[in-house]
């Protein structure tokens, strides 16, 4: 894998801050974008800028072509077993709202159960919070161990008759857990649950693919897989999509209307109501053709590299005083590095290092629950990916080092330099 290529094809990484080359590290939140996933959106803008699936005209038919294009390509992307599985939206956040609402539709009712995890995004736990005071759903928290996996046990005491969806997360956002998808997606599907799976942390970088995950519904954000802002995915299973009601109303998912009914479209148009991000469903297609042509096995090895070399520099330069979080054994995570640095809060090691060009998040990573599991206020998070580098997670160290050592001499009363403004707490 030629990263130094890779990088290339990345103009934002050719950007300087405070004089110094800038070491983009916070593509948990969201990835950067080559030029083929930029110039796809500007050719849609310039060439095939019009309304799908309403105009009889050239130019509509050649812009619905290349969004219909998109969604093969993404059925393909997951494995799915026709394009009409997938439904795009803006983001995982969304999907799984309109996972909930529709649910809420008919599906859920007051003591139904429904069972998430500690280590959920809260676009996986706000959603289900909702229905617990409106309809009255029973909402459970499986826990997670020392090592930051899940408890299987909980799932044993929790799954029951009255479970009817279990939710989680594919690879955690904070400790980088992959969790057993298929295991318990099995489990659920014994006592009839419905499974839906947050696969905003895995898509950008493992195959996902939905008929061995064996879930009934999967969702993906766009901009954290080099794609665009704006555009997500809903993947569900063909017979389960058709019997859900749409969450959202309005043009494009009707088939007729009158004064006295509503007639929806099949799926995915059921579920897709107003104009849709065109342009971001082309860009987004051209991020997955990017991202396959990598390869999931050197992507793997390089990413497993940068971990291995900052776990290295971490017990060099550290060794107990700086923890990561999550499970030890680099199999059962991804490269999202989440650590505590003893005595510096994690707002002033992310503002501190910003000095230096490096940008990495802090705070409690929308996934207050594990913040609370873990003990902690907040973290530092580092993530890696496709155009990073060994000598920038070396940066990445060295600035930590010059973190501790600021700190180590600061007084009590001592706060950083004004030139430094603290991170947003979240």
């Amino acid at each position: 894998m030629d990263v130094r290529a890779i990088r290339r094809d990345f103009p934002i990484l050719e950007r300087t801050f405070h004089g110094k080359p800038l070491v983009y590290l916070d593509s948990a939140a969201t990835s950067q974008k080559p030029r083929s996933v930029i110039e796809a959106e500007q050719d849609f803008y310039t060439r095939l800028n019009a309304n799908v699936h309403r105009g009889v005209y050239a130019l509509s038919e050649e812009a619905t072509d290349a969004y219909e294009s998109a969604r093969t390509r993404v059925a393909r992307f997951l494995h799915a077993s026709a394009p009409e599985e997938v439904v795009f939206v803006r983001g995982t956040t969304e999907a799984i709202n309109d996972i909930s609402l529709s649910l809420s539709r008919g599906f859920l009712s007051r003591g139904d159960r429904v069972i998430t995890t500690v280590m959920e995004h809260h676009s996986n736990i706000v959603p289900w919070h909702q229905l617990r005071e409106h309809p009255g759903i029973d909402l459970q928290f499986v826990d997670i161990d020392e090592d930051g996996r899940l408890k299987m046990d909980d799932y044993d005491r929790l799954l029951t008759r009255s479970t009817k969806v279990v939710t989680l997360t594919h690879v955690s956002n904070v400790l980088g857990t992959v969790n057993p998808i298929r295991e318990i997606a099995d489990r659920a599907h014994d006592v009839g649950a419905l499974v839906v799976v947050d696969a905003a942390q895995s898509a950008p970088h493992r195959p996902v693919d939905v008929q061995a995950l064996g879930a009934d519904l999967v969702a993906f954000s766009g901009h954290k897989t080099l794609g665009p802002t704006g555009i997500g995915v809903l993947w569900g299973r063909a017979e389960l999509l058709a019997k859900l009601p749409p969450a959202q109303g309005g043009g494009e998912m009707i088939r007729e209307v009158h004064q006295t009914s509503v007639g929806y479209r099949e799926p995915p148009g059921r579920f897709e109501a107003g104009t849709p991000n065109i342009a971001g469903a082309h860009g987004l297609a051209r991020a997955l053709d990017y991202l396959e042509g990598v390869g999931w096995d050197e992507l793997r090895s390089h990413e497993r590299s940068l971990a291995r070399r900052a776990r290295e520099r971490a017990e060099a330069a550290f060794g107990p005083r700086l923890k990561i979080f999550g499970p030890a054994d680099d199999s059962a995570r991804e490269a999202v590095l989440s650590f505590q640095l003893d005595g510096v809060h994690p707002h002033d090691v992310a503002s501190l290092l910003d000095a230096e060009g490096i940008a990495v998040r802090s705070g409690h990573h929308c996934a207050q629950p594990l913040m609370e599991r873990l003990g902690v206020p907040a973290l530092t998070r580092a993530s890696p990916y496709l155009y990073n580098t060994v000598e920038e997670v070396d940066a990445l160290f060295d600035g930590l080092i010059k973190v501790d050592r600021f700190f180590s001499k600061a007084t009590p009363s001592s706060a950083p330099p004004a030139d430094h403004p603290r991170a947003s707490p979240v």
